[in-house]
């Protein structure tokens, strides 16, 4: 008999090897600061060719480079990872540039100057005025789900969560030198590029490389197709891990583990429901979308629908319900070693990074939250 070969394999290999659960790894985009004006400086390509030792690359933005931390069993490997790159990135620079986590630089113009390299050129082709305005940073969680079905299913119902996620991990308030009113616009300025915001819920395998077909065409490579769905969670067939994409970069890596220990333990927490056939059928897209919108514009203070299968719950309010959030997965987390991660995600209750970010400008005004912003990352560094 010849063996014959499943149309979709090619997607769903990665993702039935993986031999270890809920393993994390991050990439973190980050802020190039002219050290004098604390404005963006397009200096990303020569950093990354002086950071030969460190696993840095360019992004679209010339003034972004890209952390990419290892594969990690939990999150404080995490932040012990993009600890070590920060400060490496940092000697690289040798006082050259500053660096800053943030989703938007508060004060840059809307356009800024794009990477060398083919790819980014194809972009900048193709995209034209979103590629210009691109100027976006983002906190990628990749989370191991073994199980293509499994992973396809937990794709599917982590999508009503994103808005909640989104609102814990806001950090860009600011655009142009402007409260924008929104906790975190960054999501806006990239819906200039097509397939962003929620993803839809695939069903099956079979749905989502016909998509890929779709967009892609009948001879194109799957695995290149599917880096150019920038919704907020997408699976990556390549890793074999559900790349979870809807935070802000956050301006320190004790916050960016916060975070990844609360995705990991939320994929842990929804694999196990799934295996348990205790998942809601996934929720409508429009009402994820609704919750979207509220999350952004009002952060943690949003009052968000109820959620599918919740709905005599009522309308709640953000904050309320990320504290539950937490108080759901913790013992996901405990498993994963991740408890003392997700601990510390509960100071984003207090005060997330837009929320900070709000009081300086109000303080001392937009222009200082840029070097406030630098500052932060040297004091996680300096002291850690």
């Amino acid at each position: 008999m010849i063996a014959t070969t499943s149309p979709t394999s090619r997607l769903t290999d990665a993702f039935d090897r993986h031999e270890r659960a809920l393993t994390v790894g991050v990439e973190e985009e980050l802020l190039l600061l002219d050290p004098s004006t604390h404005d963006l400086a397009p200096h990303a390509a020569a950093l990354v060719r002086a950071a030969a030792d460190v696993a840095v690359r360019t992004e679209l933005p010339a003034a972004q480079v890209e952390l990419v931390g290892p594969v990690c069993a939990d999150a404080a490997a995490v932040q012990r990872a993009l600890l070590d790159a920060r400060r490496r990135l940092r000697e690289v620079a040798a006082g050259r540039v500053r660096l800053a986590g943030a989703g938007t630089h508060p004060t840059a113009p809307a356009e800024g100057p794009i990477s060398p390299g083919d790819r980014f050129a194809r972009i900048s082709r193709e995209y034209q005025w979103a590629a210009r305005r691109g100027l976006a940073w983002g906190l990628h969680v990749h989370v191991a789900v073994p199980g293509a079905a499994r992973a396809l299913a937990v794709h599917d119902a982590l999508r009503e969560w994103l808005p909640l996620l989104a609102a814990m991990a806001g950090n860009a308030p600011f655009h142009e030198g402007r409260d924008t009113g929104l906790h975190s616009v960054r999501p806006k300025l990239a819906e200039g590029f097509p397939r962003q915001g929620v993803p839809p819920a695939w069903g099956s395998w079979e749905a989502y490389a016909a998509f890929l077909r779709f967009t892609g065409g009948p001879d194109a490579d799957p695995h290149e197709t599917a880096r150019e769905l920038w919704w907020e969670v997408r699976l990556h067939p390549v890793h074999g891990t559900l790349e979870v994409r809807v935070c802000d970069q956050p301006a320190t890596a004790a916050e960016a583990a916060s975070l990844t220990a609360v995705v990991q333990a939320l994929c842990g927490t929804l694999a196990a429901r799934h295996d348990a056939g205790e998942l809601p059928p996934p929720a409508a897209r429009e009402r994820i979308e609704e919750n979207r919108w509220r999350a952004l514009r009002h952060g943690l203070d949003a009052v968000l629908l109820p959620f599918s299968g919740r709905e005599g719950a009522g309308e709640r309010c953000a904050r309320e319900l990320a504290a539950e959030l937490l108080a759901e997965v913790a013992p996901v987390a405990r498993a994963c070693d991740g408890a003392d991660a997700l601990a510390r995600a509960a100071d984003l209750l207090d005060a997330t990074g837009s929320e900070r970010q709000l009081a300086v400008a109000r303080e001392c005004g937009v222009d200082a939250v840029a070097p406030w912003l630098a500052d932060r990352f040297d004091a996680e560094l300096d002291g850690a």
